[in-house]
């Protein structure tokens, strides 16, 4: 059986709704909004043995807080064009009649908000897809017809101005685009940047004067794609690993040589001085036909591109994923950093290389880095209590407030009830108990990335 069908990783059945969710502990009344999710469900699976985690079609799993109160939870499958025709539906409204539906898929990897619009996204071809306040999907988005091609699943929004970034690739271009979008959904900028080989470019990292592109010798092969591979990317070793910086508003990339590495997620970078500060989650080795890799560990990269060098050093050497930042500090300089420590994650994908893991690795475990201490706080969940992606939601608006003032969200199964919890962490309690579990009817799978979306 495939690994990503069962566990935690099995997909769930039935869309659901279920109204004023019972609250163990007290939800923070400033936490007014909705907490999204995606991730892979697939509907149907022709051969289990060939399914790949990467391919299912995307569900939402949403709750929604109000004064104090967690007034619903919701999962609903994005109607993409396939979905749609499977589940015998009529497509959504959009550019869907000349799409072929084996091409639309319903993304299945993030969710964000951008210009009053809810979207769901994923990499690499498809588009986004716009939902609803209730989680309906109102159908494709291009960004006013702006967009003529692929999108990405990391996108950054600049806390500032608002605008949007994005760093997208397809395997039959000759380059990747940069692309701008402001506040109001327009697109301002698209700068073409030439990459051989087609490399797998899944995030990049955004300053306040740079664009930090990672080109890793992951790339594309016509041959596992016409022989059917439902991932055709492998490990390269012909093609050089680079890190490039780009000015914001287009312009000379500065490539520089790097270690052959695979960087899923970068959690956030800044400028100093002429240096380029850049914190992500590495891994010496990833197969992505198989998803497996060599442990990853969280390292910070110094880059100066005026002197063409990088140096790195590891922050903390647990395996670990997901690195998120208070989205409020994007760009800017960072003291804190959040990731996730997923042991049924790990124990799939990260198989032992130079002997076993230490135990810790098969924790289920959020942890909080301090970069100005060089220390960091773990919240323990417990093995069978799996927890995903932690995402931070400040507490308030305030000028003045702290960058871990706030609380931490994620879905964490609960096994004893068989179904999951979001669990509310005070960002600066890290360690104790949690503010609030609040319980939901059924399981969320294990899935991608998520947003906390406020109330405007």
């Amino acid at each position: 059986m495939n690994p990503y069908l069962e566990g935690p990783f099995a997909p769930v059945k039935e869309e659901v709704t279920a109204y004023d969710l019972p609250v163990s502990g007290r939800i923070p009344p400033e936490l007014n909004g909705r907490y999204l999710r995606n991730g892979p469900n697939p509907l149907d699976i022709e051969d289990p043995a060939a399914h790949h985690w990467m391919l299912g079609e995307g569900m939402i799993h949403g709750v929604r807080l109000r004064d104090g109160r967690a007034e619903w939870y919701r999962n609903r499958w994005v109607r993409s064009a396939g979905v749609t025709d499977r589940l015998g539906e009529p497509r959504r409204p959009g550019r869907t009649g000349d799409v072929d539906p084996a091409m639309d898929l319903a993304p299945n990897t993030h969710v964000i908000r951008h210009a009053g619009r809810t979207l769901a996204l994923i990499e690499s071809g498809p588009r986004p897809y716009e939902l609803d306040d209730e989680l309906g999907t109102v159908g494709p988005y291009d960004f006013g017809g702006a967009l003529d091609g692929a999108f990405t699943a990391h996108t950054k929004i600049d806390p500032i101005n608002g605008e949007l970034h994005a760093v997208a690739y397809f395997p039959l271009w000759d380059h990747v685009r940069h692309l701008v979008i402001d506040g109001t959904g327009t697109t301002i900028g698209t700068t073409r940047i030439p990459v051989p080989d087609a490399p797998m470019m899944h995030d990049f990292a955004l300053t306040e004067r740079h664009v930090v592109l990672i080109d890793q010798p992951v790339t594309f092969s016509m041959e596992l794609a016409q022989a059917g591979e439902a991932v055709p990317y492998l490990w390269n070793e012909a093609h050089q690993a680079r890190v490039g910086v780009m000015p914001r508003e287009g312009g000379e990339v500065r490539w520089i040589d790097i270690e052959p590495c695979y960087v899923a997620h970068t959690l956030n970078a800044y400028d100093e001085g002429s240096s380029v500060i850049l914190d992500l989650v590495r891994y010496p080795r990833m197969d992505v036909r198989t998803n497996t890799a060599e442990p990853a560990v969280l390292e910070r990269w110094t880059i100066d591109p005026g002197a063409g060098t990088m140096s790195r050093r590891t922050v903390d050497d647990r395996p670990q994923e997901f690195p998120r930042v208070n989205e409020n500090v994007l760009s800017r300089r960072h003291r804190y950093g959040y990731a996730a420590v997923t042991g049924e994650m790990n124990a799939v994908a990260m198989p032992p290389v130079d002997g076993p893991l230490p135990d810790e690795a098969f924790d289920n475990a959020l942890i909080k880095h301090d970069y100005d201490r060089g220390a960091a706080e773990v919240h323990r969940f417990g093995r069978h209590a799996t927890v995903g992606e932690g995402v931070f939601a400040a507490a308030g608006a305030a000028s003045g407030a702290g960058e871990d003032d706030g609380y931490v969200l994620a879905y964490v199964h609960d096994p004893d009830r068989g179904a999951a919890d979001l669990v509310v962490l005070s960002a600066q309690d890290f360690t104790g108990e949690p503010v609030a579990r609040i319980h939901l009817p059924v399981r969320v799978p294990l899935g991608f990335h998520g947003s906390w979306l406020p109330d405007l």
